[in-house]
């Protein structure tokens, strides 16, 4: 990217009365997850339509399951498309993991590793972009257990990318987690996502259950590994739009903006440093 990048914020419904009333600059454009917003009607949707026609939103799914085995729900992908629809959306991610099996698991589930998932997935991708009318980004996700893995999750999470012809949602913090969950080096890692299917990045903080186990909470203030990641990734990856998740222990505002504001001073340099090495 060469343009100034954007730097985002989930929106929670707590923050509605706040942001209706004024958006600070630093804020460029908002994250949903639509399942949490598409059946609200009263003031909660007047408050939603305020902000969406204010500023540029994206979606974030938390059940499309595109890993599961039990067959996608159509229903419910139409439900989402009349929601991007009805807000002007064009940007749709999800996590490359299932939460449905028998039932919801109301979890997010790691995929098997293996060929055989690839194949699964890429054609369950298909089949939601042609629902949707609009491409589906997949999220590299946190995970603590690696069931019948055949490959590594970076040979499984570019074998999707590159066979579904899809973008990626790169969380970095994700990256980070797994890193010292599973013993591997984030920064190879993070230099050997490629760089053309990335559309947008996601960066928060998580819990540090002990000394070698990490949780992906969206709880907690970002970490300085994790900073160094984000420049790292604007240095080989270019600048992409980055959105700052924060679900719960959430501070008042303008301590979301200190975070939000480096967010900025890490893409100024990034992208020049970027510039001068391409």
């Amino acid at each position: 990217m060469t343009e100034r990048a954007k730097v985002g914020l989930g929106l929670r419904r707590e923050m509605l009365d706040e942001f209706c009333d004024s958006i600070a600059d630093a804020i460029d454009f908002f994250e949903v997850a639509p399942e949490n917003w598409m059946t609200l009607g009263g003031k909660y949707a007047r408050q939603l339509r305020q902000l969406t026609e204010s500023k540029p939103f994206f979606c974030h799914g938390l059940s499309l399951s595109i890993g599961g085995p039990a067959p996608l729900d159509i229903e419910f992908i139409k439900n989402v498309k009349a929601f991007l629809d009805e807000h002007n959306i064009e940007i749709y991610s999800e996590h490359l993991s299932y939460c449905s099996g028998a039932g919801h698991m109301y979890d997010l589930m790691p995929i098997p590793f293996t060929e055989e998932a690839v194949k699964h997935v890429v054609k369950r991708v298909k089949r939601v972009e042609d629902v949707i009318e609009r491409p589906l980004i997949l999220e590299n996700i946190s995970f603590y257990t690696a069931p019948g893995a055949e490959m590594s999750e970076l040979e499984f999470v570019t074998a999707v990318l590159d066979e579904a012809d899809c973008k990626m949602l790169l969380d970095v913090n994700n990256i980070y987690v797994n890193s010292i969950n599973h013993q591997y080096d984030a920064d190879e890692f993070l230099r050997a996502m490629p760089t053309d299917r990335i559309a947008y990045l996601h960066i928060a903080g998580h819990f540090d259950e002990a000394k070698d186990i990490l949780v992906d909470t969206h709880g907690a203030d970002i970490v300085s590994p994790v900073w160094q990641l984000l420049q790292t990734c604007y240095q080989v990856h270019g600048v992409h739009p980055t959105l700052l998740e924060r679900d719960f222990n959430i501070p008042e505002t303008q301590v979301l903006l200190k975070e939000i504001d480096k967010i900025h001073r890490y893409q100024e340099t990034g992208l020049s440093q970027f510039l001068r090495s391409v």
